[in-house]
């Protein structure tokens, strides 16, 4: 029988980090190239001890079905916690929990997305987002990521061009792939852009509470008077990735919107994940233990940093990082990225080509990116020493 696919999901491909995932597997060939927290970083002990009383005490709470907008006590909680420790959230907002930040990419995509709509993304920006915007027709318009965020001077004439574009996507701190923060004027720039174009921004801010070194800037939501920022928060980067719980703080329009879109996917967020993680955050010491992820994180990024010093430079450079899980490093402009990464999975190490966190497949890019967190000390070694060794035949 032949298949005829959705015009949505025809031109999707796999994402390049999943297909390379395969070559991961393999126990010989040493990964950089996953997004994972590291297995120290786990509260495993302390998830183990709250699901045993969850389920001894109150196991029904954890089993039966529950609301579309998430655990209440969950939601009462954030809502007061991203109020007074960010200045996040006001009394036009509502609050969403989801089955992980990918799926308020999903959400607001359907939202707010007809076919042939604009997505301003930075250029590179994380794969499983444009997917998700790819998947619903939309068109990427990327925007150069420098050093301190996105070029602000060319968001502007992007949004000049583009009177189809619905929102601005970003991710300011430690972005996915490029490790680079946006700058506290270029948030307010950016805000200012889409306030004087009539665009929404989506905030996504998994990475937020992974800063080792400098001080915290405030999150662009903070600025939102007038109701134009989608917030995008996680639990997978600070307690679990596998329990899939994040959530959105929006206008209060936009949620109820997503909460019927939500409803038409999974009813409702793992419950029992939600539940898991309010009194992890409530009954446990939670800035101690983000203190502690923090110490793992500096220590890990700090050899990772001190190793591509040692054995990369000066053929291959890299941008140094403040926190988060990934490093961006640039090759010679006379190399071939896909296949400096092909070749390297054939040394037996693997990292992700920068072409797959493009905007358009089309858009140049020398540059490719390592994760730190989840390799431990020796493999990190191991492969960066690889990756080494093949700098020295550029």
């Amino acid at each position: 029988m032949e298949y005829i696919f959705s015009d949505r999901v025809q031109s999707l491909k796999p994402s390049a980090i999943r297909e390379i995932f395969k070559y991961a597997a393999d126990p010989t060939v040493v990964s950089l190239s996953a997004g994972n927290p590291s297995p120290e970083a786990f509260p495993a002990k302390e998830i183990a001890e709250i699901s045993a009383k969850l389920m001894a005490e109150t196991p029904i709470a954890a089993l039966q079905y529950s609301i579309t907008e998430g655990y209440t006590p969950l939601r009462e909680f954030l809502t007061d916690y991203m109020k007074t420790k960010h200045n996040t959230g006001s009394d036009s907002d509502d609050i969403l929990i989801t089955s992980g930040a990918q799926q308020i990419m999903d959400l607001a995509s359907k939202a707010i997305l007809n076919e042939g709509d604009v997505v301003i993304c930075e250029n590179p920006s994380f794969i499983g987002s444009l997917n998700t915007f790819r998947s619903y027709n939309a068109r990427l318009a990327g925007v150069t990521v420098e050093s301190d965020g996105m070029n602000v001077e060319e968001l502007e004439q992007t949004l000049k061009n583009e009177p189809r574009a619905k929102f601005i996507y970003t991710i300011p701190n430690f972005q996915n792939p490029s490790g680079v923060t946006m700058s506290l004027e270029k948030r307010q720039a950016v805000y200012e852009l889409a306030k004087k174009y009539g665009v929404l921004i989506i905030e996504d801010n998994p990475y937020g509470d992974l800063r080792f070194r400098g001080e915290f800037l405030p999150n662009i939501k903070s600025f939102d008077t007038d109701g134009i920022v989608i917030y995008a928060g996680s639990f997978s980067k600070v307690i679990s990735p596998g329990m899939r719980v994040g959530y959105t703080i929006a206008p209060k329009p936009i949620v109820q919107k997503m909460v019927v879109c939500k409803q038409g996917q999974d009813v409702h967020t793992n419950i029992w994940s939600q539940i898991v993680c309010h009194r992890f955050i409530t009954e446990y010491d939670f800035d101690a233990h983000l203190a502690r992820l923090r110490s793992i994180y500096k220590k890990k990024a700090e050899y990772a940093m001190e190793l591509l010093d040692k054995h990369l430079a000066p053929k291959i450079t890299y941008h140094k990082i403040d926190g988060g899980l990934f490093i961006w490093c640039d090759l010679p402009k006379n190399v071939d990225t896909a296949e400096f990464c092909m070749k390297a999975v054939q040394n037996k190490v693997c990292v992700v080509p920068g072409t797959a966190f493009m905007a358009n497949p089309t858009d140049e890019t020398h540059s490719f990116r390592i994760n730190f967190s989840t390799p431990t000390d020796e493999q990190l070694k191991k492969g960066i020493e690889i990756l080494g060794e093949m700098a020295k035949e550029l």
